[in-house]
């Protein structure tokens, strides 16, 4: 209860905010306005267009082909994820400068944005791929089908919800969206809600395209959810036993090998030339302020994780053992805040604190506990499913209380799952901008601060040494997602 309270607040604050305290104030988008929403929505329609090819397509061959090398590169699909799209953007604009390429627009930001959020569609297909509609792929191979004529005509039906709701979690990403869309002159309502606040001193307005921004990600949340549903079903139906492969030889085997291996790749090979060409202003910085930046990152991000772990726990063991209706609502509501972007619950955490006098840290960790809570709960809550409720009876009917039972039985079988959500909500918030770039208290700068700074400054070779050590926190956040995945093959 007190968690979905938490994460309610914040948006029935924004919505008082535009509703009750506009005053006689006329409420209206403006022209730009209506440019953020138009290249909002154009950024969530090329990015999910071109996300949902390359991941599918990369998702289908490594769940259901067979050629060499196959299992590194479907490891490799996790590699992007390290990589936040500000800074991506921020290594292209620098290294481009140098050659005379000007990288600006909305087709630059389209590709940055698939880059770093096309693993979400791959990991729900080739999920999708590797354990649905087995017996019908083999019967339409025993009628001679192809692999191209049998993704086209049954994996991909039978997929399409899963691909559906990767897509709906990619373009939530998009929506959340500050950096990139910033560094690359893309208008978007994430930048705008800042402007509209920050610059232009008008928090009605920027009140008002947060409620269009919630709009919008409340269709996604919707399609997300239905989309789900429905790739259950189809996992019931599909059939049992080993999957059929293809296996793939020649000139089939390169283009599949090259398909897979490109994105990551350039993912790498973008910020790597971007180091590489500044190598020698990297080995000049003073290495005293990145380590006040580094301690301050750390820090939020160490308290932040311990406390959204906590709730994700009590939320979890919760759900499980009180299978009331509201309960379950309750526990998706307070697992809502991941689709908000950042900028929208910023504005809402300053409408709810602000007259009450809340400290900027507070505000700034109430913001990181409400958004990442659910990346780590819904791991919690798929572990706790997979242990039979029998387990629990049998302990209370030796004489274990509730505490005795989480102390012994859960938390042991939850080692694994805790630890992996601890480190994804740990990465999480080192890399997240919006929250932190509208809450920090003054002069108060993270990482991910400094490195949106100094590229907005167009000073991209000081934010090297940030940028660094940012990735290399989303690579440990990668490689502890490798198990999941090997558990998928």
């Amino acid at each position: 209860m007190l968690a979905s309270g938490l994460a309610l607040l914040p948006l029935l604050a924004l919505l008082k905010d535009v509703l009750i305290n506009r005053g006689e104030s006329k409420l209206e988008l403006g022209f730009d306005g209506l440019r953020q929403v138009r290249g909002t929505l154009l950024l969530v329609a090329g990015e999910g267009l071109l996300g949902a090819v390359v991941g599918t397509a990369i998702g289908w061959l490594t769940a259901v082909c067979r050629f060499p090398g196959r299992r590194w590169l479907r490891i490799a699909q996790l590699v992007p994820m390290a990589f936040p799209a500000y800074l991506l953007a921020a290594s292209l604009i620098d290294w481009g400068s140098y050659r005379g390429l000007r990288i600006h627009g909305l087709g630059w930001a389209i590709l940055l944005l698939t880059l770093a959020n096309y693993s979400y569609v791959f990991l729900l297909s080739t999920e999708s791929f590797s354990v649905s509609g087995r017996r019908l792929l083999e019967a339409s191979r025993s009628l001679g089908v192809g692999p191209w004529r049998s993704f086209f005509r049954v994996a991909l039906p039978i997929a399409l919800p899963s691909i559906g709701a990767g897509i709906a979690l990619s373009a939530m990403e998009v929506v959340n969206d500050l950096g990139a869309v910033r560094l690359l002159g893309v208008p978007s309502l994430s930048a705008g809600i800042l402007d509209r606040w920050q610059v232009d001193g008008d928090p009605q307005g920027a009140a008002l395209l947060s409620l269009v921004a919630l709009a919008i990600v409340a269709v996604l949340i919707a399609s997300e959810r239905q989309l789900r549903q429905r790739s259950r079903r189809w996992n019931l139906e599909g059939g049992t036993g080993s999957a059929h492969v293809w296996h793939l030889a020649g000139w089939r085997a390169a283009l599949a090998q090259l398909f897979c291996v490109l994105p990551p790749l350039i993912a790498v090979a973008i910020p790597a030339l971007w180091i590489q060409q500044g190598w020698q202003g990297l080995q000049s910085e003073s290495f005293a302020e990145l380590g006040q930046l580094a301690s301050r990152s750390l820090g939020l991000a160490l308290i932040a994780t311990a406390v959204t772990c906590l709730g994700s726990l009590l939320l979890a063991i919760c759900r499980r053992w009180s299978p009331q209706p509201l309960v379950q609502q309750l526990s998706f509501i307070a697992g809502l805040g991941y689709a908000i972007p950042g900028s929208v619950l910023a504005l809402g955490l300053i409408a709810l604190g602000g007259p009450l006098g809340f400290s900027p840290l507070l505000l700034l960790l109430w913001g990181y506990g409400d958004r990442f809570i659910a990346v780590s709960k819904q791991g919690l809550d798929a572990a706790l499913e997979r242990i039979p409720p029998s387990i629990d009876e049998t302990a209370t009917s030796l004489g274990c209380d509730w505490l005795a039972v989480l102390r012994r039985i859960h938390l042991p079988l939850l080692r694994g799952p805790l630890l992996v959500g601890s480190l994804l909500v740990f990465v999480d918030v080192v890399k997240e901008l919006p929250i932190t770039l509208a809450l920090r208290p003054f002069d108060f700068d993270t990482l991910a601060v400094r490195v949106f700074q100094y590229a907005s400054d167009e000073r991209v070779g000081a934010a090297m040494a940030p940028a660094v050590m940012i990735m290399a926190f989303g690579l440990l956040a990668a490689f502890a997602l490798v198990p999941t995945l090997e558990q998928r093959d």
